[in-house]
């Protein structure tokens, strides 16, 4: 079983900074709770993220993580993040 990612609130938004063309100006973000998902058949915790950058559409990704740390970026979001939860993620927007 994995272990749940305690630091992931602080985690992703350091992540995205360097992940994203341009992380400044987003705006409307929001995050879903880490849950269980099988990724690549194995179970792991997946957080999802909803949010809109500067001049752009709405985007969802899917965040997966391994030992309880940050791995990488899902592939396939909608599947992943289907039934998500999602709460308003202010950090995401700093």
């Amino acid at each position: 079983m994995q272990p749940f990612p305690a630091n992931y609130r602080s985690e992703i938004p350091a992540f995205l900074r360097s992940y994203l063309n341009n992380p400044v100006g987003l705006r409307e973000a929001m995050m879903a709770e880490p849950v269980q998902r099988e990724v690549a058949g194995r179970m792991r915790f997946v957080s999802c993220l909803r949010f809109t950058p500067q001049g752009g559409r709405p985007q969802d990704i899917a965040i997966v993580h391994v030992n309880g740390r940050l791995d990488r970026v899902a592939g396939h979001a909608q599947e992943l993040c289907a039934a998500a939860v999602y709460a308003p993620f202010p950090e995401l927007e700093k």
